[in-house]
């Protein structure tokens, strides 16, 4: 029997926004709220390894499997959040690190 890992490679699901929505829904019972009000948060991390990410999110979920286009991602250092630079050359996709997904509730946006 399959099992979801602690981290989701959501460009190996048929249908990812379906993995987003189920996220938005069980915070949406979770705290008893309208589900027009949930929006999801995405929190890039440091790293690219699934193996630094052993145990499951708390709320939402992490998934890795992202690529930008036009961009590169330069990691941040120890807490810091990382961010965006210019596409470096000769890589067309670069890769995102795992991101953490949750929901929140659309006036603390």
């Amino acid at each position: 029997m399959a099992e979801t890992p602690p981290v989701v490679w959501i460009s190996g699901l048929f249908n990812p926004m379906s993995f987003l929505t189920a996220i938005m829904q069980v915070t949406s019972r979770e705290h008893m709220l309208p589900l027009d009000d949930i929006v999801l948060k995405a929190e890039v991390k440091n790293s690219y390894s699934p193996d630094d990410f052993p145990n499951f999110a708390p709320e939402g979920a992490y998934i890795n499997g992202l690529f930008l286009e036009g961009a590169n991602w330069e990691l941040g250092s120890g807490s810091d959040q990382g961010y965006l630079v210019e596409q470096a050359p000769k890589e067309l996709t670069p890769q995102v690190p795992i991101v953490h997904v949750t929901a929140i509730q659309r006036k603390f946006i």
